[in-house]
């Protein structure tokens, strides 16, 4: 039988010059277009209300002013309920919904992806058929649920149904089963390892970027979270509820709504830009075939 003949080169195949610099410029033209609306909220803020109101509408700002922000902030300071109160309740939201969808989620899917037990094939198809369902068909089902347990008009009655979200626990499944080698887990078992140690220590470190992309899409929902039909006092309401309540004051106020929706969306942005790296980390591979 004839052997194969395999030629052996020292070249690595490398792109050429021509194919980098169309590579990058391609992405340059990607990521300013991307860019646009950002930069068109940018400069909304700081056009004065006669540029805000032309026509046909300009794209960037003749007499750029901070007028619109000191707007906001002297509306601000009308208000009857602090608004740092407004500012408080909803980072307390966001950041306890958002730690408790990546533990319940992380949990929950380590469960049904590296566990055995009776109905787990079932339960995640339940999972996946709830991904159909828009949060309105459920909202009434949800309050009757938090009016049972008395938590309405509470900060629980926002805090408890961000917890439990079925894209949060699908994201994490398929993550641990592509990424978490069963044998990996096995072997740390027979060397004396808890469950909770196993988890902790093994299975989350290998879906970081898993769990770090779902504290930013879950971060963004509830920060930008407007009004609640839990929430009835005054005293619980979100920062972006009671912004909304600023700028339907009528036409003049339009300046400060247009920088209220810069300040809105930089609290997402930084904490996109602060995990991004670890987001787009690759995830090291343990060299171990199940």
């Amino acid at each position: 039988m004839a052997k194969l003949r395999i030629r052996k080169s020292n070249h690595a195949m490398n792109r050429s010059l021509g194919g980098d610099i169309g590579i990058n410029a391609v992405l340059l033209i990607m990521g300013a277009f991307m860019f646009l609306p950002m930069l068109y909220t940018i400069l909304q803020s700081l056009k004065p209300l006669d540029e805000l109101w032309m026509y046909p509408p300009r794209f960037f700002v003749r007499n750029p002013t901070l007028g619109n922000f000191k707007t906001l902030f002297n509306l601000m300071s009308t208000s009857w309920v602090p608004f740092s109160r407004y500012i408080f309740n909803t980072a307390f939201v966001s950041v306890l919904g958002t730690f408790g969808n990546v533990m319940l989620s992380s949990m929950a899917a380590y469960s049904i992806a590296k566990m055995k037990f009776p109905g787990k094939n079932f339960l995640f198809q339940v999972v996946v058929y709830s991904l159909m369902f828009h949060s309105t068909v459920t909202a009434i089902t949800n309050f009757y649920t938090m009016s049972m347990l008395r938590l309405v008009d509470t900060y629980w009655a926002r805090i408890i149904p961000a917890c439990a979200t079925s894209m949060g626990l699908y994201l994490m499944k398929q993550f641990m089963d592509t990424s978490v080698p069963t044998t990996v887990l096995e072997s740390a078992r027979l060397d004396g390892a808890s469950e909770i140690r196993v988890f902790w220590q093994i299975a989350m470190p290998m879906v970081k970027p898993a769990w770090l992309t779902l504290i930013v899409f879950c971060f963004k929902d509830l920060w930008n979270a407007g009004s609640s039909i839990y929430i009835y006092s005054e005293q619980f309401k979100s920062f972006n509820y009671a912004i909304q309540q600023i700028v339907t004051g009528g036409i003049s106020r339009q300046g400060a709504g247009a920088a209220s929706t810069v300040i809105m969306m930089m609290v997402p942005i930084l904490v996109f830009v602060f995990t991004q790296s670890n987001i787009i980390e690759t995830m090291s591979t343990s060299g171990m075939k199940d």
